[in-house]
Formats: structure tokens, C-alpha cells, sequence
């Protein structure tokens, strides 16, 4: 299937390369990888573009700044959340506790290796450097404490993880249950991201609330405040001094996929015919 997707981004390259300077990629080590060294080897002398990866990822806070073990649920949230495709990227293998906790699951169900996959070396280094930037998604944050699920209960990403999350009543619920504001904690996921992978340029690249009431007329003073608290949050010093980041509100529809998807098709019909 990597090997599909790359054809798939080359086709990309050829038809709009010379208008597409930023190409952000799925969440897939190995097929990033390879749409990122096709580029590299074959249209960035000629297009001057760039090829990052787009993953999202939400904050997750401590619930006992002082516990030790809610320190480290927090940040194997993190871990698992966005390290599972972005080190893979800039570090070359899936991140540690990953491996870890995974091969303790299935260790645990009486599997003889991880469920998690391993890298040989070749892919390791094939891997590690394939990204130009780091695409950033982010909506919301919860605490996070530690809690031990059996493995009884069956391999799942929640049962891997051993945390559960908490949300603070006191947050500004929007339109979507899940979804409430926490300005706060996109500061803290951009020093991650910015500290963890070697501070890279970030595109922030979707972020937003969804439809809080049923409204005849303009009337959305909810949302403004959530983008305002969030967009101030990235613009604050030292952040704004040590990294570089662009940001766009991004939303794509059906529509725009299926017009991009006949596009395309037509050209490789044309191709074909010619």
C-alpha cells in the first residue's frame, strides 16, 4: 500500500507541484517516507517546495503536578498520541514507553512478540529526517491521571495506555461534547512538540470550534473568544521567538476531496488516451 501511495503523491507533484509549495502528508511513518524522499530525489530541485506530515494532537495536564506517576501518564499520553507516528519521523523508531507498555500487553496476553510493529535498521534510517516541517492539529486538553486496565479486558489503544482523563468543570464547553476550551494547554503542546523534535518550523494546521447553538443571525462571540485565547496563546514570547510557525485554520469538505480525487482521475485518464 506505501508503494500506491507514493505513486499517488508523485502523480500530486507532477500535476500541481508547480503551484503547491507545502504538502502535508498522512499519518503513516512508511508511506510519508516514501512520498517524502520521492520528493526529495526527484521534484524539489525543480519545485522548491516542502513535504511535512499533518498529525493532531491534544494536551493532557497532570492531574498532581507533585505525583510522579501523573507526570508520566501525562506524557505517555503524549507519547502515544503524537510520538506514535512523529518519532518515527524525527527519531527513527516508534518512542520507547510505546514499545514498553505494548510489549508488557502483549507479553501479559501470552504473545511470544510486541503487537506494536519494530523497524528494521534500514527503515529506521530510511525513516528518520522525513519531514520538512511538522503540521500540527489541536482543539482541547484534559487531565490525566494513572489507572491500570487488566489485560483480561482485551488489547485496545485505552487499555495500552493505563491512564484515564478528567475535565474540569470550570472549562467553556462548545458545540461538541468532547470539545471545550483551554487555551492554556496549546502553549504547552507547542513547547512539547518545539523541545521533543529538535524544534522544527510548525504549521499549525486545523484548529477550531464547532457549532454551539442553532442561530438565525450572525452570532458566534463563542468562537471568536475560543480562536482569539488560542491564537494568543502561540503568539506568546519565548515561544513566538523560538520557533516558526505558520498557521492555518484548515477544514477540508467532501466536496474538496472529491473535486482533488476527479481531478486526478482525469488526468490519468488523459494520460492513459495519450
Amino acid at each position: 500500500m506505501t508503494r500506491y501511495f507514493r505513486d499517488y503523491a508523485d502523480l500530486c507533484f507532477e500535476v500541481f507541484g508547480d503551484r503547491v509549495k507545502h504538502w502535508l502528508m498522512f499519518s503513516d511513518p512508511r508511506a510519508h517516507a516514501q512520498a517524502w524522499h520521492s520528493y526529495n530525489n526527484t521534484w524539489r530541485s525543480k519545485q522548491q517546495g516542502q513535504v511535512g506530515i499533518s498529525l493532531n494532537c491534544d494536551w493532557r495536564e497532570p492531574v498532581d503536578t507533585n505525583n510522579p506517576d501523573d507526570i508520566e501518564a501525562a506524557e505517555r499520553y503524549l507519547q502515544f498520541c503524537l510520538g506514535w507516528f512523529a518519532n518515527p519521523i524525527y527519531a527513527g523508531d516508534y518512542p520507547q514507553v510505546m514499545k514498553d507498555y505494548i510489549g508488557m500487553k502483549s507479553a501479559e496476553r501470552g504473545l511470544e512478540t510486541s503487537r506494536l510493529p519494530t523497524f528494521s535498521l534500514q527503515e529506521k534510517s530510511y525513516l528518520k529526517g522525513t519531514s520538512d516541517f511538522l503540521g500540527l492539529g489541536h482543539f482541547t486538553t484534559r487531565y490525566i491521571t494513572q489507572r491500570k486496565y487488566s489485560s483480561l479486558q482485551g488489547p485496545s489503544y485505552q487499555n495500552d495506555r493505563d491512564l484515564v482523563e478528567l475535565v474540569d468543570p470550570n472549562w467553556p464547553e462548545l458545540g461538541s461534547s468532547w470539545l471545550y476550551s483551554v487555551p492554556w494547554g496549546f502553549r504547552r503542546l507547542l513547547n512539547f512538540a518545539q523541545t521533543q523534535y529538535g524544534d522544527p518550523p510548525i504549521l499549525v494546521t486545523e484548529n477550531g470550534a464547532s457549532q454551539k447553538l442553532h442561530c438565525t443571525q450572525f452570532c458566534d462571540e463563542w468562537r471568536i473568544q475560543y480562536l482569539k485565547g488560542y491564537i494568543n496563546e502561540m503568539l506568546k514570547e519565548p515561544l513566538l521567538r523560538h520557533m516558526h510557525v505558520a498557521s492555518e485554520i484548515v477544514a477540508p469538505t467532501v466536496c474538496a476531496l472529491s473535486i482533488l480525487i476527479a481531478a486526478l482521475l482525469l488526468t490519468l485518464l488523459f494520460r492513459s488516451c495519450s
